[in-house]
């Protein structure tokens, strides 16, 4: 395994960030293994749904997890605002950091992860291969 760490600054898009690096280092398969932060938008789509939840004002990350790959990724992200309460989702493109957002990332050089369609709900899912020499 191979480790990465990355700081977006305040104004950055936290999706299009992680996907920059992800596609900038050629990372076939990879982890993300922690994110702390700020953002004053959370744009999230919540379970079951179809299109994307906005949230404004100021929220701590609290957990950002997710499969990584130049073959298409998916991360969850958790939001706390000021009360505590938390709200979690899909990280959709629209979510900007307040303060930073302190990146730690894992590449898995023996993998390729690649997004194949699964019959079952024919959503884009995870297929693991071993990586090709």
């Amino acid at each position: 395994m191979k480790t990465y760490a990355l700081r977006l600054r305040p104004g950055d898009d936290l999706r299009q960030g992680i996907l920059a690096f992800v596609q900038a280092q050629h990372l076939r398969a990879g982890a993300l293994l922690t994110c702390v932060g700020s953002l004053t938008v959370a744009t999230l789509r919540l379970a079951n749904q179809e299109g994307p939840t906005v949230y404004r004002g100021h929220f701590e990350i609290v957990s950002l997890v997710g499969t990584l790959s130049t073959n298409g990724s998916h991360l969850h992200l958790a939001v706390a605002d000021s009360t505590g309460r938390t709200l979690g989702g899909h990280l959709l493109d629209g979510c900007r950091v307040y303060t930073t957002a302190e990146i730690v990332l894992a590449e898995l050089p023996e993998l390729e992860f690649r997004r194949e369609t699964d019959p079952t709900f024919g959503y884009q899912e995870l297929k693991v291969h071993p990586k090709k020499k």
